[in-house]
C-alpha cells in the first residue's frame, strides 16, 4: 500500500516500550542519542513526547522539555523515510506548541538543520544564533575520579544565570548517570553515547577554569571519539576546542519562538545537547 493514497495515523504519547522503535528511527538518522538518552527525555516530561504511527508502524516523533515557565526546548523531530513529505512533522510540532501554551511558557526553542529551518520559520520561529558541533578521536584511558565538589545545588542559581531557565531537573539526572567534573569554577557534565562520548553541558567563570574541567575529562576518560556542541560567539570555547584537537562537524541553527531569551555565552562552554539546549 502507498501511505502517500491511503493511511491511517495515530497520534499518542510516546512511553517507554517505544524506544527500541525510536532508537532506530534516531539511529538511521546518524544521531548520537542512546537508549537511555530517549528513557531521560521521556521520564523528564512524559506528557512532552509525541509520537504517530502509520498503520500501526512509528512514523514520526518530537520531543519537549520544559524548563519552568520560562523557556520549553523541542528536540528528536524524526521522520522515517518512507513517512517524510506527509506532513507529520509539523503535526506534532503543532501539538509541541500547543502544549508551551497550555502551559503559558513565554519562550520556546530549538536547533534546526538547515532542512528543518524552513518549516520552523513557517511556524513562526526565527534565528537566534549558530550552534557548532566539533569532534575529535577519544584516548585509551581509564574512568578518572570526580574532584570533590561534584554536581551539588550550590551551582543551581549559577546554572539558572548561565541558560536563563531553571534545568535543575536535567542537570540532577545527568549527574546520576555520570557524576560531573566540578570545582569552584566551573563544572562539566560528560555521557556515553551511540557513536561517540558527549561533553555538555559546561558551565564556567572564567577560560582556565573551563579548560581544565574539559581537558581532565577528555584526557582521563575512555572513549573511541567525542562530540563537543558550543556556542562559536564564546571565542574561548572555540579557542580551547582547537587546542584540545577538536574540529568542527556541523552547524546548526538556535531558533526561537515568543520571547528573547539569551544564554550567557561566556559562560556557557558546552550546550546539553541539541535535544536539551
Amino acid at each position: 500500500m502507498n501511505v502517500r493514497e491511503s493511511r491511517s495515523e495515530t497520534h499518542r504519547l510516546l512511553i517507554v516500550s517505544d524506544i527500541p522503535a525510536v532508537m532506530g528511527l534516531s539511529s538511521l538518522a546518524g544521531w548520537n542519542q542512546t537508549a537511555e538518552d530517549w528513557r531521560m527525555l521521556i521520564d523528564l516530561d512524559p506528557e512532552g513526547c509525541f509520537a504517530v504511527e502509520v498503520e500501526g508502524n512509528l512514523a514520526a516523533t518530537t520531543t519537549l522539555q520544559c524548563y519552568g515557565n520560562r523557556l520549553a526546548w523541542i528536540g528528536m523531530v524524526l521522520t522515517k523515510p518512507e513517512y517524510r513529505r506527509l506532513g507529520l512533522a509539523r503535526k506534532l510540532l503543532a501539538r509541541a506548541l500547543e502544549r508551551v501554551c497550555e502551559l503559558k511558557i513565554s519562550t520556546v526553542k530549538l536547533d534546526a538543520t538547515e532542512q528543518g529551518q524552513p518549516l520552523y520559520e513557517s511556524l513562526g520561529f526565527r534565528a537566534e544564533q549558530v550552534v557548532e558541533r566539533w569532534s575529535r578521536s577519544g584516548f585509551p584511558a581509564v574512568q578518572p575520579k570526580t574532584t570533590d565538589c561534584g554536581w551539588s545545588e550550590c551551582w543551581q542559581k549559577f546554572d539558572i544565570e548561565a541558560f536563563g531557565a531553571d534545568r535543575s531537573r536535567l542537570l540532577r539526572r545527568l549527574a546520576e548517570r555520570n557524576p560531573p567534573l566540578a570545582t569552584d569554577q566551573a563544572y562539566l557534565f560528560s555521557r556515553t553515547g551511540r557513536v561517540s562520548s558527549y561533553i555538555g553541558p559546561c558551565v564556567a567563570k572564567d577560560r582556565a577554569s573551563a579548560r581544565k574541567v574539559i581537558e581532565q575529562c577528555v584526557r582521563t576518560t575512555k572513549a573511541l571519539g567525542w562530540f563537543w556542541d558550543l556556542i562559536p560567539e564564546n571565542h574561548d570555547a572555540v579557542a580551547i576546542a582547537r587546542e584540545l584537537g577538536f574540529v568542527p562537524q556541523r552547524r546548526l541553527l538556535r531558533m526561537v519562538r515568543g520571547n528573547d531569551l539569551r544564554d550567557k555565552e561566556e559562560l556557557t562552554y558546552a550546550i546539553a545537547g541539541f535535544e536539551f539546549g
